[in-house]
């Protein structure tokens, strides 16, 4: 089974049907203004009149008889295989703005005649129409997912079909280019023979005069490219697209929920415009068919329409599918060590890919959970003895190790074994701590013992981490987004754990409440450790955003920490004076950039952006109200009064004129 067919599933099949029922023979009418004919073509009209009993009937029939088959084909048609009505320029060609060029046909060449007729309107034999796919079922195969048709049949236009489960629906083929045209899957290219439409169908041999037009991939397809070129890395628990793109040609039916919710994904990130509401509709429809089976490519589809539900704006929506999410996951058994062995289908990446769902659910599970403070992150009460994912190149080139467990990862220190741990793995733990801070019991003052116990976890998590674990990136200086999701909880936790005990007045940014309701926090009169703690994470958090990748490449959940470390530097901004005012400054406008990056795909970093900017603003004009009263400067020097107001000023210079163009929806 073709991959790309399936991509397009039945899209094509309605597009073919579709035009055959609005297709119809053209009748050539009085006043119809026509193309110039090219120079070997010739209307067959004669004889038919020539068979008539007089002129009128004639000309009767003349009008009613179907048009007259076309004696050659433009290059473009030719080379896409399509039908071609002979005009110049023909009709294909004037819609495309392409240029129309027409060489003779050699269909049926011998060699050179004797006695060649000299009327130069005469038909002759290698004059043949263009030539249709073979009816043998050997397409072109540049035409990926493309199925002969018969003589009979009327060729599909030139039209992308944006779902594959809504053959009616279709959109004009103006979508602008993909920027990542992918390879042919499977490494197939060196194996493709390209039949030459300018040779008799029983021929074949590489295409010596013309090249053949290259393949523009469909919206679905440049959908499940997006998925991967931008989503995947995030998030790896799909299988690598190679695996995938062979299941699918080997016609294994219970990936349909998947894929489609893969395309709803990749939808996120390019131009795809109401084909992303389809995608997203049929996806949960095929999720919840009564047909589709309980096994891991469900949950795996359930996972990626929670996480772009989540990003979207639509969190109730997306807890209602957790919540099914993960009944059906403890139902199966998708957290038992067995399950990757039984469901494999003796493939080391499939069995891969079973653990990284459960663990991948279990961290976006806590992310929700923490980010959000709704839910309870269920799955941290879960038993669960899956094993350990491994590192994310092997897991990309199939080659799997022997996996290891948490119990191998909690005893590392002392069971004396050197073993080497995936960021993966790590990025577990971090989320285990989180996990464990939701279930330790409020503080209400400082020195708790719960705040140290909970200190001393993610205190651990960083001084233990091997070297080359420390800095986001990996062996070969590219991002390691396993890594800084890491991170970025540690650092999520430490602030919500030291916030609520910090000596910063919270009030300020109560309006920021994108991601998570507003925490009252009372305001001290000096620093005190939690707050060092906190600004510190905060800081930490900002720092993060000038990784020489881009913004987009990380997960949206990204769009809450950073939202969160925003509440501590604008609270930390409400105070009168600050001698490091330029430096929070600087981590203030790297916020916004970033909030205002994420907002081109995920409308939840939108919302929070315009928050942030609004809470800016209300600060700003709190502090100009007190900077005019002179008792407001009493004990600041000149140079500090005029650094304090040249600082406000400046901040919000840069942040009206970084969101000019961002406004909250």
């Amino acid at each position: 089974m073709d991959v790309y067919s399936h991509l397009n599933g039945s899209a094509s099949a309605a597009g073919r049907s579709a035009t055959t029922s609005s297709t119809s023979p053209t009748q050539i009418t009085a006043g119809t203004p026509t193309h110039n004919t090219p120079p070997n073509a010739t209307l067959s009209s004669t004889s038919a009149a020539n068979e008539s009993d007089g002129s009128a009937q004639s000309g009767q029939l003349q009008l009613q008889q179907p048009a007259a088959s076309v004696p050659a084909a433009c290059l473009a048609c030719r080379g896409k295989h399509l039908k071609c009505d002979g005009m110049t320029p023909c009709s294909r060609c004037l819609a495309s703005n392409s240029e129309c060029i027409y060489i003779a046909s050699r269909r049926g060449y011998k060699g050179p005649r004797r006695n060649t007729a000299a009327n130069p309107n005469k038909r002759h034999a290698s004059s043949s129409p263009d030539v249709s796919p073979s009816a043998s079922g050997d397409g072109c195969p540049m035409l990926l997912g493309h199925t002969s048709v018969s003589a009979h049949a009327v060729p599909a236009p030139t039209m992308t079909a944006v779902s594959a489960f809504h053959p009616a629906v279709v959109l004009p083929a103006t979508e602008p280019a993909s920027p990542f045209v992918p390879a042919p899957p499977g490494g197939m290219a060196s194996l493709q023979v390209f039949r030459n439409p300018y040779l008799n169908g029983t021929q074949s041999r590489p295409m010596a005069v013309i090249p053949p037009t290259q393949h523009q991939p469909s919206l679905a397809e440049r959908c499940f490219d997006a998925f991967y070129h931008f989503f995947h890395a995030g998030h790896p628990f799909v299988l690598p697209r190679d695996s995938m793109v062979r299941l699918m040609k080997e016609g294994t039916t219970n990936l349909d929920a998947v894929v489609a919710a893969m395309r709803y994904i990749g939808s996120l990130y390019i131009d795809a415009g109401p084909a992303r509401a389809m995608y997203l509709d049929e996806a949960i429809r095929l999720c919840y068919q009564p047909t589709t089976p309980k096994d891991g490519f469900l949950i795996q589809a359930l996972l990626l329409l929670i996480i772009g539900l989540d990003g979207s704006c639509q969190q109730e929506r997306a807890r209602e599918l957790l919540a099914d999410c993960e009944r059906i996951a403890v139902e199966i058994n998708l957290n038992t060590r067995s399950f990757a062995a039984m469901h494999g289908r003796g493939n080391l990446v499939m069995e891969e890919s079973w653990r990284r769902t459960w663990w991948d659910l279990y961290v976006c599970d806590g992310m929700i959970a923490g980010v959000h403070r709704i839910t309870n992150f269920l799955l941290f009460d879960i038993v669960a003895d899956v094993g350990l994912p491994c590192e994310e190149d092997q897991y990309l080139t199939g080659d799997i190790p022997q996996p290891m467990y948490m119990d191998d990862f909690d005893d590392q220190l002392f069971s004396g074994e050197d073993r080497p741990f995936s960021s993966f793995a790590y990025r577990i733990a971090a989320m285990r701590n989180l996990g464990r801070f939701m279930r330790t019991p409020v503080s209400l003052f400082p020195g708790d013992e719960n705040v140290a116990k909970i200190e001393s976890l993610l205190t651990n998590w960083k001084i233990h981490l091997p070297e080359e674990k420390r800095h986001n990136v990996d062996k070969k200086c590219k991002l390691d987004e396993m890594m800084f999701q890491g991170h970025f909880i540690t650092h999520a936790c430490t602030i919500m754990l030291h916030q609520p005990l910090s000596q910063l007045d919270s009030s300020p940014a109560r309006a920021v409440t994108s991601c998570a309701p507003h925490r009252p926090i009372a305001s001290g009169e000096s620093y005190n450790v939690h707050t060092q703690h906190t600004i510190t994470a905060a800081y930490e958090i900002s720092q993060m955003i000038t990784q020489p990748v881009p913004i987009l490449s990380h997960t949206h959940f990204f769009t809450c920490v950073i939202t969160l470390a925003s509440i501590v530097h604008l609270s930390k901004w409400a105070l009168y004076f600050l001698p490091e005012e330029e430096d929070l400054r600087q981590q203030i406008r790297l916020n916004i950039g970033a909030l205002t990056k994420i907002s081109e795909v995920w409308k939840a970093a939108n919302t929070a952006c315009g928050q942030v900017k609004g809470v800016a603003q209300e600060i700003y004009r709190t502090k100009k109200a007190h900077q005019i009263n002179p008792a407001f400067w009493v004990g600041f020097t000149q140079e500090e009064m005029i650094s304090s107001l040249n600082a406000d000023e400046g901040i919000m210079q840069e942040i009206e004129g970084m969101l000019a163009v961002t406004q909250p929806q």
